[in-house]
């Protein structure tokens, strides 16, 4: 079987989930070619990105003159089915935050991507996110004889579901791939009840190197890790608060920021301005090999956040036998049990993440070694690249089977 994959930036560092997947496929005989819409090559550290990027093809490449080609090509060739895709472009374009000249664009994209396709002989596409890449793929569906998935995580997708017409994509996909229970039920709210069907849950998973791990010993010193872009959904800044609360009782903690993003000064300011610059360490972008490394070498992890899908960073975490602190958001809860692998507290509450933070850190370690050996045994059972790909690999046989026999009794 060959599935194309296509997300809006592959490989991309904070997309290691997406490549797992397509590892894990391909080691269970899925061939699967990778499209992208636009490349992030300057931001990659990881060996294994690296290798991606080479097997990668980039829409926004063929430049301004290559998507009015290939406009131009489907619009002789194929003129029906260009103008049932350009109908459709204006409708959600029309009730799109991003106007109906980026979905005009999203269209041309799409006939450069059916071009590569029919090339290739592919005939299904699955897309991560039910943002920008699930309209060209759904766009693209509609130019020629091809079907579509798409993987919804979150919290985006919740955020506009008609900005981005969440229910026409769910409506035309042949199945819709949610990462946690909590985003299958949203999923639910966007769509015919009659179609509840065709939506299954796959996890985000590890592969061997963390789900075989050794648990390292916790950490004697007080050094807390946070895995994440530089943003505000990641709460960073409360993060610094809590710490400089902390401070005022006489309790001191190192805050390692592995990531990079636009709060890098606000943070690196803030850290001045409260009298704990010497207690936070922004690492910038790491390799998976030093994520590990930071997490390793920590007590245990923390994430404020205020909106996530469900972060894989948890899951590496817990894998590595580190216990965290997070928040009641998105599917969060369906990994952290609290008190028991971790600490789930109210998102945006600077006095019960102090609380948390305090708590955690006043812990033996010997009762912090035995909650991340709870959230490791959880992790192992759910969060396995392997067997989640099998169950991919499963909807991928049973839906286009079904749809090429449906292709096949009609010609």
């Amino acid at each position: 079987m060959k599935i194309a994959y296509l997300i809006n930036q592959y490989p991309k560092v904070s997309h290691s989930f997406i490549r797992r997947e397509i590892l894990a496929l391909e080691s269970q005989g899925i061939t699967i070619s990778r499209f992208s819409v636009r490349s992030c090559a300057d931001q990659l550290v990881d060996v294994t990105d690296i290798e991606e990027l080479k097997k990668t093809r980039f829409i926004l490449d063929v430049g301004i003159l290559g998507l009015i080609i290939s406009l131009f090509r489907v619009v002789i060739l194929n003129p029906v089915n260009f103008i049932q895709a350009l109908v459709l472009t204006f409708k959600i374009g029309y009730l799109s935050d991003r106007g109906i000249l980026l979905n005009f664009a999203y269209l041309a994209e799409a006939c450069v991507l059916s071009f590569w396709l029919k090339k290739e002989q592919i005939s299904h596409i699955h897309a991560h996110f039910g943002t920008n890449s699930t309209t060209v793929a759904m766009l693209c569906s509609i130019l020629s004889d091809f079907t579509y998935s798409f993987t919804i995580h979150g919290p985006e997708e919740f955020d506009k579901p008609m900005a981005i017409a969440l229910p026409e994509k769910i409506k035309r996909a042949t199945f819709v791939v949610a990462i946690s229970s909590y985003g299958k039920s949203q999923i639910y709210r966007w769509c015919d009840y009659k179609e509840w069907g065709k939506i299954h849950i796959i996890h985000c998973g590890l592969e061997e190197k963390f789900i075989q791990a050794e648990v390292t010993p916790i950490a004697e010193e007080n050094r807390l890790v946070c895995v994440g872009r530089l943003c505000p959904q990641k709460a960073q800044l409360l993060l610094l608060t809590a710490v400089a609360r902390l401070k005022e009782k006489g309790i001191e903690c190192k805050i390692i920021l592995v990531g990079d993003g636009e709060l890098r000064e606000e943070i690196e300011e803030l850290s001045q301005k409260l009298g704990i610059k010497e207690q936070i360490e922004i690492t910038g972008w790491a390799s998976s090999d030093e994520v590990i490394q930071q997490i390793s070498q920590a007590k245990l992890m923390v994430m404020p956040s205020f909106a996530e899908g469900l972060p894989v960073v948890i899951m590496e975490s817990l894998a590595l036998g580190k216990p965290v602190i997070t928040t009641y958001v998105a599917g969060i809860p369906e990994l952290i049990i609290n008190g028991e692998s971790g600490w789930l507290i109210p998102a945006g509450d600077i006095d019960a993440l102090t609380v948390a933070l305090e708590s955690a850190l006043s812990l033996p370690i010997e009762k912090i070694a035995q909650m991340g050996k709870k959230g490791k045994e959880k992790v192992t059972e759910n969060h396995d690249i392997k067997k989640e790909a099998e169950k991919l690999n499963n909807l991928f046989e049973k839906y286009c089977k079904d749809f090429l026999q449906i292709v096949s009794k009609n010609s």
